[in-house]
């Protein structure tokens, strides 16, 4: 028997780029990582070319993806006539205790959310990362046996954000493989909401674990996907976030002037006066400084350090943990860039200290490279 996946393939119109996206995302979902692009690429190719055998784990990742059976995929024979007509199981069906949601209880699910956000800003995710999971997966228990309706939507929206911000608090631990995972809850849960907007968000936010993996191409089309998502009735605010994302994609690439367009038109589509419409979204003219800032340094710009000092000017002291420390290691960047070897290592030993409390690995990682050395209050 010859498998058929090949032609499924084709059929769907994917790219093997885009099997081996949705392959990866499968996989973190179970919490397990596949090799690199090349060698799971010669993998499919003999799969599908040379009807190579698949393997158990690899036959239920492709029927996840493809959202077929394995019989479907001609990766197992179709059932004999003699099973087929076997006598049907009598056993009696026994349904979930069905969740009662209603908007008093989302709300409750909303407040729970935005109190571990507050205090993620301030004191970083190492702080409250657990309790934020945990939220996740009550209230992805609740949305999942919950009866269709209006209340379920809402509630997948709020799964959407805190999984979101899981996911991102995650990523600052430096723990790659879970902010994956957390952030497919999240646009799974973004999906289900019918919320344009979250999932735009969440999409384009995945992009950064793509980033700190070092593949800011691929991070740069799922921001790209992203504002093709969001390109319907969303806030301003996001639109600009979403621009913002893509110049430091840019910038991460090395395309100087793409990057800065990028950061313009983020400029110019941010609302005079906040919109306040989304409440994990926080981009004002200092927030959009400090980013801009951020690619500058990236790009190793002496122009960063006016931006980043006027953001960090403007930033009320221990109300942001993580920004500040981000913040001030992109000045120690510039500052060294300009040659002031001094200032720039004061600025990282500061944020070091700062990130010791924080928890930020993906900080903390950064100051390594600049200090060259072991990281204050590592």
């Amino acid at each position: 028997m010859g498998n058929r996946l090949a032609r499924v393939r084709e059929e769907r119109g994917w790219k093997k780029a885009r099997l081996l996206h949705e392959l990866r995302a499968a996989a973190a979902r179970r919490g397990e990582q596949l090799p690199k692009d090349e060698s799971l690429a010669r993998r499919i190719a003999v799969w599908e070319n040379q009807g190579g055998v698949v393997g158990d784990f690899y036959r239920e990742l492709l029927c996840e993806v493809y959202r077929c059976s394995d019989v479907e995929l001609g990766l197992a024979e179709p059932p004999s006539p003699e099973q087929t007509a076997a006598a049907p199981v009598t056993e009696p069906l026994e349904l979930p205790e069905f969740t009662r949601l209603d908007p008093g209880l989302v709300d409750l699910l909303r407040s729970q959310t935005q109190t571990i956000r507050l205090l993620d800003r301030r004191l970083g995710g190492v702080t409250v990362h657990g309790q934020a999971v945990a939220h996740v997966e009550t209230v992805e228990s609740l949305v999942r046996n919950a009866l269709p309706g209006t209340a379920r939507e809402q509630a997948a929206d709020e799964l959407g954000q805190a999984a979101a911000l899981a996911g991102w608090q995650a990523l600052d631990m430096g723990r790659l493989p879970e902010a994956w995972r957390l952030h497919e809850v999240a646009t799974a849960a973004a999906r289900e909401s019918g919320q344009p907007a979250g999932l735009g968000y969440a999409r384009a936010q995945q992009a950064f674990i793509l980033l700190d993996a070092g593949r800011a191409a691929d991070a740069l089309d799922l921001i790209a996907s992203a504002h093709a998502i969001a390109s319907g009735p969303v806030p301003r605010e996001l639109l600009a976030w979403l621009h913002a994302a893509q110049g430091e994609a840019l910038a991460a690439l090395g395309d100087r002037d793409a990057a800065l367009r990028a950061l313009d038109a983020a400029a110019a589509a941010l609302p005079t006066q906040p919109e306040h419409a989304l409440p994990y979204l926080m981009l004002d003219a200092g927030h959009l400084a400090r980013w801009r800032g951020h690619c500058l340094a990236r790009l190793g710009e002496t122009s960063a350090i006016d931006d980043l000092s006027t953001a960090l000017a403007a930033m009320p002291d221990g109300q942001y943990g993580r920004a500040e420390v981000s913040l001030r290691v992109d000045l120690a960047l510039a500052l060294r860039a300009r040659g002031e070897v001094a200032e720039s290592r004061a600025q990282a030993e500061r944020a070091g200290r700062l990130a010791g409390r924080t928890g930020s690995e993906r900080q903390r990682r950064r100051i390594r490279e600049l200090l060259g050395t072991r990281v204050v209050g590592a």
